[in-house]
C-alpha cells in the first residue's frame, strides 16, 4: 500500500513480480517512480557507479538520480544506454534526473550547462532537471565545484536564483528535459520562485530521513503541488565530511528494529517503506547488489498508522547533509526553519 495525503493505493503481488513499481503523479503531469537509486559516490570507483546503474535496472528500478557535480554522468549514461541496447527496458520507461550545478546560475549559464550533462549521459533528454542548491558561486573556467580566495572559501557570486529559474525554464522549452525542479531549497525559496515561475517546480529534493523528517516543508510543497524527494534516506554513512561525534543517522534504534522484526524486513526497508508510506520520493544509494535488491523490496507491505506515528517521533532536526556550502552565503537555505 502506498498513502499520499487520504489517497490510499495497494499493490498487488503481480505487480511486484513483474517489477511494476508505484509513481507518483508530478504537476505536468508526468509520473515519477517513487523509488528510485541515488547515484552520488563517495568514491573515485565511478565504473562501481555504472555496475549499480546496470544492477539497478536489472532489479526493477526505473528512476535513477544524478548530478553534473557527482563527476558520474558518463558513466551513468553508458550504463543506462546498456541496458537500453540489451533490450533490457525502454527509455521512455526511465526517469532519468540530473542536476544543474551552483556555478552555473546564470541564465546565460543554464541551457549550456543542461546540454553539457544531457552529452555526458548520451541521451537525448533527462526528464528531470533541478537546481542543485539556490547558492550560486563563481566559476573561473577551470574548478567546476568551486573556485576559493586566499582563505579557501568558495567565491560568492551574487545571482538570483530566480534568474537561474528562467534559465531552467529555457531547458523545458527547448526540450532538454521534460521537468524542472529545485533541490534543498527551504520553503520561502520554493515560494518566491512559485511566485514567479512560469514552469512550476515539480519537486524539491531535499535531505529527509528519520532524524530529519522535514513534516513542515513536505506539508508546504505538498499544498502547493510540489513534491518532496528524500536524498540521503539513510543516513549516508560513508559520507567523506563525517567528522568523529557528528550526527549518525541510527539503522539500529530500537523502533526501526522493532518494526523490523515484526515485518521481517531490514531496518534499510523499514525506513524507505516510512518515506513511501508518506508520499515521499526516495533515491536511496549502494554499490552492493544485494542492498540495491533489498531496498526495493518495500512494496509487499506497509506501515500501520501507529507505527509511522513512533517514527515521526525519532525526528531531532538533525542534519548531516551541509554540502560544504557556505553559511553566511545570502541564500544559505537552512537559517530558517524550514
Amino acid at each position: 500500500m502506498v498513502t499520499t495525503n487520504t489517497k490510499v493505493v495497494y499493490v498487488s503481488k503481480r505487480q511486484i513480480k513483474k517489477k511494476k513499481m508505484f509513481t507518483v503523479t508530478l504537476n505536468n503531469g508526468l509520473k515519477c517512480p517513487i523509488i528510485g537509486l541515488g547515484t552520488c559516490t563517495y568514491t573515485d570507483n565511478q565504473e562501481l557507479v555504472a555496475k549499480s546503474v546496470r544492477e539497478a535496472i536489472d532489479a526493477g528500478y526505473r528512476h535513477i538520480d544524478s548530478a553534473f557535480i557527482y563527476h558520474n554522468e558518463e558513466e551513468v549514461g553508458s550504463a543506462i544506454r546498456e541496458k537500453i541496447a540489451e533490450g533490457a527496458v525502454k527509455r521512455e520507461e526511465l526517469f532519468i534526473t540530473t542536476k544543474l550545478w551552483n556555478t552555473s546560475h546564470k541564465e546565460g549559464q543554464v541551457v549550456p550547462a543542461c546540454k553539457l550533462s544531457l552529452k555526458n549521459l548520451g541521451l537525448d533528454y533527462v526528464d528531470l532537471f533541478l537546481m542543485h542548491w539556490p547558492t550560486a558561486y563563481t566559476y573561473d573556467g577551470v574548478h567546476h565545484y568551486h573556485t576559493v580566495d586566499a582563505n579557501g572559501k568558495s567565491l560568492i557570486e551574487n545571482t538570483d536564483y530566480l534568474e537561474t529559474w528562467r534559465g531552467m525554464e529555457e531547458c523545458v522549452r527547448l526540450g532538454l528535459t521534460k521537468s524542472i525542479g529545485v533541490s534543498n531549497c527551504n520553503s520561502e525559496q520554493v515560494g518566491r520562485i512559485l511566485s514567479v515561475a512560469k514552469i512550476k517546480p515539480v519537486i524539491n529534493q531535499v535531505e529527509c530521513h528519520i532524524n530529519l523528517n522535514q513534516k513542515k516543508l513536505r506539508s508546504f510543497c505538498e499544498e502547493r503541488g510540489v513534491k518532496i524527494t528524500a536524498h540521503s534516506p539513510l543516513g549516508s554513512p560513508k559520507r567523506s565530511w563525517a567528522k568523529p561525534g557528528d550526527h549518525q543517522v541510527s539503522l539500529k534504534h530500537p523502533v526501526i528494529l522493532k518494526i523490523a522484526k515484526k515485518y521481517k524486513k531490514t531496518p534499510a526497508q523499514v525506513i524507505i517503506r516510512f518515506m513511501i508510506d508518506n508520499g515521499i520520493i526516495v533515491i536511496p544509494k549502494s554499490s552492493s547488489k544485494n542492498r540495491i535488491i533489498e531496498n526495493i523490496q518495500v512494496f509487499d507491505f506497509h506501515l500501520s498508522l501507529e507505527e509511522i506515528n513512533e517514527i515521526d517521533k525519532l525526528d531531532m532536526g538533525a542534519r548531516i547533509c551541509p554540502a560544504l556550502q557556505r553559511n553566511d552565503h545570502p541564500d544559505y537555505p537552512f537559517n530558517i526553519e524550514f
